[in-house]
């Protein structure tokens, strides 16, 4: 059968990147490709037409380049733990994948500052910066595994969002490849205010504008001293409640944490770390700075809890309690798995002063449309994680899932707050953002992005909501759009 002009198209392709990169790093066997449909979103598959793994910047410059040349799609892909289907090559094409590009460039103590490629995990970061007596600070659960490039994609957060903030808080500077394969850096090694803000137009752009190539982050100093606590509640709403109190009370620790009973026996079950699995919640608090302050600070959090009907309070005594402790959190996700084959998770945004209402309401969802919802929280800024467990086998099962995130996203927007604190709109969230943006606010995006994309051949399909009915989403059919019609 004679090969179609878009399969001689790749072809061609394909034959140029693998004489530049040698054949280990262009993969397009069928088997290899399937590895890399989809991130952590599992309800949305693509499959690339290609992969390619570089290793410097000037590899990069070579594909973005080529492809451009052969009008093919490109998505940048890191450890691929994102869960908006922001690597998902919805429109086929090459998926970049930065994860040999892993160089700890430098780390400048005296400026707290490190210079790292995109491939450098968060916790690689802050080992090599520990013999200084600083890290990294941004700490997605997926920390070990996700990559400087994604957090800066996604503008990803973690426990610790609530007193150190999101990624664009710690990052000065970018090497970036834009789609004309011009390199050029945003920022810099100081802060400053000239001219447009373009790192802060690239950090949460989830790779439409540009691709990173190396980044230029800001370093925090360790704390003198932590103190992590953990406290069972009967309820969520309970802990809930608490975490309100806590902070109206002014404290703001690092990090507060929710997991409800659901989840809390799927981790005490795949990690046997002696949980309460009786309790309806259990609640995480870590204090950090002077040890002075902290002392303050932790009467004020064992009161807060105390007045919300607390079961039990236990403060971790050495590092490896405290180690115990995040484990249960981070862990949650993954434990999810013992109930349920696949898991949904949403990432909306409430004030945190009606998460109790939040709580109670998305309870109401679940059953409306029998769907069972495990609950995870950074309770402390307001940043919800209900996971729909679900199989994606059974299609009835996955329309309900997808009509419960539809409503439980809108319960978000409706109490005051928004469809993403760090997981990126994606492909997920595409079809609500005008829930949030006007007519007028999307077409100012699109006009950004255009402006940088003009080919709109990087990572096409993501964030603003371009298809204009059913089955438009791209040239790869999703399930989400093929049940939704």
């Amino acid at each position: 059968m004679k090969a179609s002009a878009a399969e001689d198209k790749l072809s061609q392709l394909e034959a140029e990147l693998v004489n530049v990169l040698g054949r280990k790093y262009v993969l397009s066997s069928p088997v290899d490709l399937s590895v890399y449909e989809c991130d952590g979103e599992t309800l949305d598959v693509a499959r690339p037409d290609l992969v390619v793994l570089p290793e410097s910047t000037e590899d990069v410059v070579t594909i973005v380049r080529l492809a451009g040349k052969y009008g093919v799609a490109i998505t940048p892909r890191g450890a691929a733990t994102g869960l908006s289907g922001g690597a998902t090559t919805v429109m086929g094409g090459i998926s970049v994948v930065l994860t040999r590009m892993t160089r700890v460039i430098e780390i400048d103590a005296d400026n707290m500052v490190a210079v790292v490629e995109v491939g450098c995990t968060n916790v690689s970061v802050s080992k090599a910066a520990e013999k200084f007596g600083l890290y990294f600070a941004p700490d997605p659960s997926s920390q070990a595994a996700s990559t400087v490039g994604g957090n800066l994609a996604e503008n990803a957060g973690g426990p610790h969002t609530l007193k150190y903030g999101t990624t664009t808080n710690h990052v000065l500077g970018a090497k970036v490849v834009l789609p004309s394969g011009d390199v050029t850096v945003f920022g810099g090694r100081a802060r400053d205010s000239l001219g447009l803000d373009l790192l802060g137009v690239l950090v949460g752009s989830e790779g439409t504008l540009g691709i990173a190539t190396e980044a230029i982050l800001k370093l925090t100093a360790c704390p003198e001293a932590i103190e992590t606590m953990m406290a069972y509640f009967p309820s969520v709403e309970a802990g809930g409640q608490a975490v309100s109190d806590i902070v109206a009370a002014g404290v703001v620790p690092a990090a507060m944490e929710m997991i409800d009973q659901l989840t809390l026996r799927a981790v005490e079950d795949a990690l046997k770390l002696g949980l309460d699995t009786n309790a309806g919640a259990l609640l995480i608090v870590e204090l950090d700075g002077p040890k002075a302050g902290i002392a303050v600070h932790a009467k004020v959090v064992v009161e807060s809890v105390q007045k919300n009907g607390v079961l039990a309070v236990k403060w971790a005594a050495s590092a490896a309690e405290r180690a115990s402790i995040w484990k249960a959190r981070k862990s949650s996700f993954g434990s999810l798995g013992r109930i349920s084959p696949h898991g949904y998770v949403l990432d909306g945004v409430i004030p945190r002063s009606r998460l109790s209402e939040a709580i109670r309401r998305i309870a109401e969802i679940g059953r409306k449309y029998d769907v069972l919802i495990a609950n995870v929280y950074h309770a402390g800024d307001g940043n919800l994680h209900p996971c729909l467990l679900y199989n994606r086998e059974h299609h009835e099962q996955v329309k309900r899932v997808m009509q419960a995130g539809k409503e439980i996203l809108e319960l978000c927007v409706e109490l005051g707050g928004t469809l993403s604190g760090e997981h990126g709109i994606g492909v997920e969230k595409i079809l609500e953002m005008p829930s949030v943006f006007s007519p007028a606010d999307l077409r100012a995006m699109e006009w950004v992005r255009e402006a940088f994309n003009p080919q709109g051949l990087l990572n096409p399909g993501k964030i603003l909501p371009t298809p204009k009915s059913c089955g438009e989403s791209g040239a790869r059919p999703l399930l989400r759009h093929m049940l939704s019609c």
